[in-house]
């Protein structure tokens, strides 16, 4: 999958070595494994965006959801040619939060890929169990508190709660009013759409 994501990326953008990049939600290590490097990067993360001693690779700690008052406060660029954001806009708190991190990667480039996973696919991606995104909340957090193939554990009953709560994937209607200029790519599994990508500015869009 993640190889044909990134043959969607080169097509979209098959000048992305010459462009300046923002990557909202990543992390610094993702772009030094990427198959293609940019001119530089930024990556704007609430936690850890990671380290670099690279001058073309700046990392920020902040609110991507404010990320021209993060970026200005840290003394970085608030203009890119492209903004970068994967499995993000489904963690930063309800639809609030998502409308004013779209505003926000509309607003410092005019190119953008924001890749989330579809709500609809059978099997929940955080928690890889079937259907846990159409349960009771908390029949999920009891699940997520147990569940072995979680992408991490949590330590206590409250924390499965929590990390419940902050997980809210969308279907297409909702991203496309998020980002009503953009084309909508379905990334399939099996026949079925497993993610979706608003892109903007791109080659295929």
């Amino acid at each position: 999958m993640r190889a044909r994501r990134w043959e969607l990326v080169e097509q979209a953008f098959p000048d992305l070595a010459t462009m300046s990049v923002l990557d909202l939600g990543g992390t610094v290590e993702w772009w030094r494994r990427a198959p293609v490097r940019p001119k530089d990067v930024t990556v704007l993360n609430l936690f850890e965006p990671g380290e670099s001693d690279d001058a073309a690779m700046l990392p920020v700690t902040g609110d991507a959801c404010r990320a021209r008052e993060v970026l200005a406060a840290a003394g970085a660029s608030t203009s890119y040619d492209v903004v970068f954001s994967n499995s993000l806009l489904e963690h930063v708190g309800g639809h609030a939060q998502r409308a004013a991190l779209a505003r926000e990667v509309r607003a410092l480039a005019p190119r953008h890929w924001v890749q989330t996973p579809y709500r609809y696919f059978p099997l929940e991606p955080h928690w890889l169990f079937p259907g846990l995104q159409f349960m009771p909340m908390a029949a999920r957090a009891r699940l997520a508190a147990a569940w072995p193939l979680a992408h991490s554990s949590p330590e206590s009953t409250e924390e499965a709660m929590s990390e419940v709560q902050w997980t809210e994937l969308v279907g297409v209607a909702e991203l496309r009013s998020y980002f009503p200029d953009s084309h909508i790519h379905h990334e399939r599994f099996a026949g079925l759409t497993k993610s979706l990508v608003a892109i903007a500015g791109g080659a295929s869009s």
